[in-house]
């Protein structure tokens, strides 16, 4: 991957240096996790100080609504764990974990989707998200949009409201923000599938 490859999108919202450094620690990993899947890691990024600061500075710029419209911040499993309840906690809003099926122990409520290379399901708490509760779903990375799409279906059926989508990558060509209608959507990046 080139930087000519990427498009920056939200990302132009930080310094240009900055942009930059966060690209350099984006990898991509040809056939995970099935062949032909080229996988987007942005693991390296959390790896170093600065990295993990420019991330949350670009995320936090990067907003798809204003701050004092949501809630909350639900993070789908797994990495959208790593920087969801860090960006919940600088913004002094609440974090909703969004499972994969059969690891929450209380009573849960659950969605099936398909992604890109298979089936699966996910669930929250059946309380995680309050009614009338106003909900940003983050998650690393958009393809297909399936799971963004479940994960709202999770937090209506809880009685709560989509505030908007954020990603730190999305995939190109996959359609998966169209797939997620009127929303408000942000990606800090856009790169080839």
């Amino acid at each position: 991957m080139t930087a000519s490859d990427i498009k920056i999108d939200q990302l132009s919202k930080v310094d240009s240096s900055d942009a930059e450094y966060l690209i350099s620690r984006i990898r991509s990993i040809p056939d995970f996790p099935s062949k032909g899947v080229l996988f987007r890691d942005y693991l390296p990024l959390m790896a170093d100080a600065k990295g993990l600061q420019v991330l949350m500075n670009a995320l936090e710029a990067a907003l798809p609504v204003p701050a004092d419209s949501f809630d909350a911040i639900a993070g789908l499993e797994a990495r959208g764990f790593l920087c969801g309840p860090i960006l919940a906690a600088r913004l002094n809003k609440g974090f909703v974990a969004v499972r994969k099926a059969g690891k929450l122990p209380p009573a849960t409520i659950s969605e099936s989707y398909t992604l890109e290379y298979g089936q699966a399901s996910i669930e929250i708490e059946d309380t995680a998200v309050s009614p009338g509760q106003r909900v940003l779903i983050f998650d690393d990375l958009i393809a297909t949009g399936g799971t963004a799409q479940a994960a709202a279906r999770l937090i209506a059926r809880s009685g709560g409201t989509v505030a908007g989508y954020s990603f730190v990558m999305e995939l190109e060509g996959l359609g998966g923000i169209e797939q997620l209608g009127d929303y408000p959507c942000s990606s800090l990046v856009t790169m080839p599938a």
